[in-house]
């Protein structure tokens, strides 16, 4: 199969419930994985994981947390995109160490402009990313109502927003890498229903991790895609302004 254009891609990838029993190539699967990191996510941190599921107990303990599910039962190879919320301190200082980098090889530099993005990293990140105990969240909060009642401020600043803010930037690699398979002629299908416990105890992670979704991988069978595509017409859902 030739590759596709980005358009050509979107319109081939499909929800495939069903895969052949023909192997698929793990190099060009890694490769696809490359591609879903190039994503854009939340002030660039990256706060995700990748797992290849490829080898024989793997594929089989996964498959039996997924419920055995058709997607993941003939899926030749699993991907599981994991949101690593708990590894922020990690992700700012390796943006910070890539930002001291860019600014020692600039030709031009810009002090204020360097120390605006270092305060960025060292301060305000660490005030939304931090544990805080009930009176710095009531006080934070505070301080946004405040401050939003003369200006625009950000508000996404709870527990459960930034979790959010994890599982979206987590899905939109995911898409890039379901649309890079569809590319090379690979098939996939997105899971949200498995026993979410029981992967991260099979992939060894700890309770702070969350598993955005299992994406089963191979090549359709003729009975794979149970339907035609429905998708609502475009102007039920689009909104010009």
């Amino acid at each position: 199969m030739k590759k596709l254009s980005a358009t050509e891609a979107i319109r081939y990838r499909r929800s495939v419930r069903v895969q052949s029993d023909v192997p698929i190539d793990s190099a060009l699967v890694k490769a696809c994985i490359a591609n879903a990191t190039l994503a854009p996510n939340s002030s660039n941190m990256q706060l995700w994981e990748f797992y290849h599921i490829t080898s024989e107990e793997a594929n089989k303990n996964i498959k039996a947390a997924c419920f055995n599910q058709p997607a993941a039962r003939t899926a030749q190879q699993l991907i599981i995109p994991v949101v690593r919320m708990d590894l922020w301190k990690q992700r700012i200082q390796a943006l910070k160490e890539d930002l001291i980098a860019g600014f020692e090889k600039a030709k031009e530099r810009n002090p204020e402009k360097e120390a605006k993005a270092i305060a960025y990293l060292d301060d305000e990140m660490p005030e939304i990313y931090q544990k805080k105990s009930w009176w710095e969240k009531f006080r934070l909060q505070r301080n946004i109502r405040q401050q939003g009642k003369t200006k625009a401020v950000y508000r996404e600043v709870s527990a459960c927003d930034l979790r959010i803010i994890g599982q979206r930037s987590t899905a939109l690699a995911a898409q890039n890498f379901m649309i890079s398979m569809a590319e090379v002629g690979y098939d996939t299908c997105p899971m949200e229903g498995y026993d979410s416990l029981r992967i991260k105890e099979i992939l060894g992670l700890p309770d702070t991790a969350e598993i955005n979704m299992v994406i089963g991988c191979g090549i359709r069978a003729e009975n794979g895609i149970y339907g035609d595509q429905f998708r609502l017409p475009l102007e039920d859902v689009y909104f010009e302004k």
